[in-house]
């Protein structure tokens, strides 16, 4: 059945997803921005290796958002080991950095845990003569909440409390807001550590719109990739943050579910609303994005995620990371290269690798979409 436009998509199964190791979400931000990704150059081109059509040949170069890092490892690898005539060059600088880049002219494509601001779409404009730039859904997974608090092995919180905790507004533990979700814990009486993330991040930005989606009363504040409210404590990264949790009694913070469990971080479970409070992982990410509405124009597919949802073990605090591309008026020297590997990260091979990763793959209506607005591209 055809997807329609800004109506909510209908729930899509996309298999188990097993999180392996510290592999799924690399922070966006500063996390990792020492280098990218590169493939060989040789063989031939404009041909099919495997499932993989190899068109085009040259340096393809692309940056943004460090979330998809591990996903692009991965994919620059199988790519450029079918296709010897791309040298494909992936730089996760961050998605504000890289949609700089993309928006001089100096990358075939940018990624970002955000879609491009209309403010941006503007300027793309510039760019591309009787085109724009256009934002493709590529990859997804859940951002958890972590926490470290002794004797408290299976905590539930639900967005008003989260809320009034990183706002200082709960300050210990034993407060009666989690007692009431937390019937037969022992919760201790020690002062909450609430930690944010000190650098501009998708990360925060995603949080944060749950937050005000979810708890609009208790979080007054506009969601960003700064974090805005006053008071508790900061790190720099996920790394960063994650850290501070496991180190920190009392200690609470926000990052990708990949940092809770390579450091053995008990996670927050979401009181959502549904029959049953709903834990992070990257099926139940996959869930909610599948509840996401699609609300671009033409090829674009920017989507909404509804951070507010209460459908069964649907977990709202979730990253969508964007490939964002030209739909018209591409480089011609590029073109060819740009779409060869965009059809291969968009394709079932591509995203079924992801699943080794821990990410939650497209669900399968926006991937059909993906791939349409791929194939046109000019």
């Amino acid at each position: 059945m055809k997807l329609q436009r800004k109506t909510r998509l209908r729930a899509v199964a996309l298999g188990a997803l097993a999180v392996s190791g510290a592999l799924v979400l690399t922070a966006c931000g500063s996390d990792d921005n020492s280098g990218g990704t590169g493939g060989s150059t040789g063989g031939g081109s404009t041909k099919a290796a495997g499932n993989i059509k190899c068109d085009g040949k040259g340096q393809l170069l692309a940056s943004g958002s460090s979330a998809q890092k591990n996903a692009m490892d991965l994919w620059v690898k199988n790519f450029t080991a079918a296709c010897k005539d791309i040298q494909v060059n992936y730089k996760p600088t961050g998605s504000g950095a890289g949609i700089q880049e993309f928006l001089a002219g100096k990358t075939a494509f940018a990624g970002s845990d955000s879609a491009l601001k209309p403010e941006e779409t503007a300027k793309s404009k510039e760019m591309f003569k009787g085109g724009q730039g256009i934002d493709l859904p590529m990859v997804g997974g859940p951002i958890a909440i972590g926490y470290n608090v002794p004797g408290v092995d299976n905590l539930v919180l639900d967005a008003d409390t989260l809320a009034k905790i990183f706002d200082g507004k709960i300050e210990k533990w034993n407060d009666e807001a989690i007692a009431k979700l937390n019937k037969d814990a022992k919760l201790p009486d020690l002062k909450i550590q609430a930690f944010h993330r000190s650098d501009e991040s998708g990360t925060t930005d995603n949080f944060t719109k749950y937050l005000k989606a979810a708890a609009e009363k208790s979080w007054p504040y506009e969601p960003a990739k700064a974090w805005a409210a006053k008071g508790g404590q900061s790190a720099d990264g996920s790394s960063g943050v994650a850290s501070q949790v496991k180190q920190t009694s009392g200690a609470i913070s926000y990052f990708e579910l990949s940092y809770a469990t390579a450091n053995s971080i008990k996670t927050v479970k979401l009181n959502t609303g549904a029959a049953a409070p709903v834990e992070a992982t990257p099926d139940n990410a996959s869930k909610a994005i599948a509840e996401a509405r699609i609300t671009g124009s033409g090829a674009d597919l920017a989507l909404k995620l509804n951070y507010a949802t209460k459908a069964e073990g649907a977990y709202p605090i979730t990253l969508v990371t964007y490939e964002i591309v030209g739909d018209k008026g591409n480089k011609p020297e590029t073109l060819a290269a740009t779409k060869s590997f965009l059809t291969y990260i968009a394709s079932q091979d591509g995203q079924a690798v992801l699943k080794d990763l821990g990410y939650a793959p497209l669900p399968a209506e926006i991937a059909t979409k993906v791939r349409e607005s791929i194939a046109n591209l000019s």
